[in-house]
């Protein structure tokens, strides 16, 4: 595991060679934020991440519910039970394994590795402009329905799980980058995507963390470029 440290923000990497996947802390007052729980064998890592840096983890937050996103949630749930856990309410559904699409919603089928196993459940249901400690939710669905971002609002460093990527080569999920296309094929609806691309780029993050590849400082002008490759790849002017 690899631990990158930017402003208030710790990336925790694990295989950063091969296929890298990114969860996060976010250092609190009261403690650290868990965004996202990586893979299956990576919770003893992300304790003792935490004990490195001397806060315990009071909070995990879910950006959405694919399988290198959820891997260690029961092995920290089993050993920190007290812990809250918090997803979209939409993505609970897929904590669940359920594919299952809305009637509003646009029948593409949800891709990706949705977990079949998963023991643990949200104990908070989170929404579009919820606060928890310095974080401001925000939803970005697209990568799946109910994926979610998380901005610090004491400095504007953003974690959107995969609705971007930057491992080989910045890109809004669903837009093919030929050295890394698996955040793309993982994708559920490539045009919300690019909806919730425009909405983080309106909030003009310091800081982009993503799921995949290296945190991005004064990320503004790639985040436009990825907009513009990902407009072109879908036919829009």
């Amino acid at each position: 595991m690899k631990i990158t440290h930017k402003e208030t923000i710790y990336q925790l990497t694990f295989l950063p060679r091969l296929f890298p996947v990114n969860c996060y802390f976010v250092n609190e007052n009261d403690g650290l934020t868990l965004i996202d729980a990586a893979l299956p064998y990576s919770s003893k890592a992300i304790i003792k991440a935490s004990e490195a840096i001397g806060k315990p983890i009071v909070r995990i937050i879910l950006t959405h519910a694919h399988e290198d996103h959820v891997g260690a949630l029961d092995n920290l749930k089993k050993q920190f039970p007290h812990i809250p856990v918090y997803i979209s309410e939409r993505d609970s559904r897929l904590m669940l394994g359920d594919r299952s699409l809305n009637e509003d919603e646009p029948n593409t089928p949800i891709r990706g590795s949705v977990p079949k196993k998963l023991q643990t459940r949200a104990d908070i249901f989170l929404k579009d402009g919820d606060k928890i400690g310095s974080l401001l939710a925000l939803s970005t669905p697209g990568h799946t329905p109910g994926s979610m971002s998380f901005l610090d609002t004491r400095n504007h460093s953003c974690v959107v799980g995969d609705l971007f990527q930057t491992r080989g080569g910045i890109a809004v999920s669903g837009h093919v980058k030929p050295l890394f296309p698996f955040p793309a094929m993982a994708t559920w609806n490539k045009s919300i995507t690019l909806d919730s691309a425009y909405k983080i780029r309106d909030h003009k993050p310091s800081l982009l963390a993503t799921g995949h590849g290296k945190m991005l400082e004064h990320p503004n002008k790639k985040i436009n470029d990825a907009i513009a490759s990902c407009k072109k790849s879908l036919g829009f002017t």
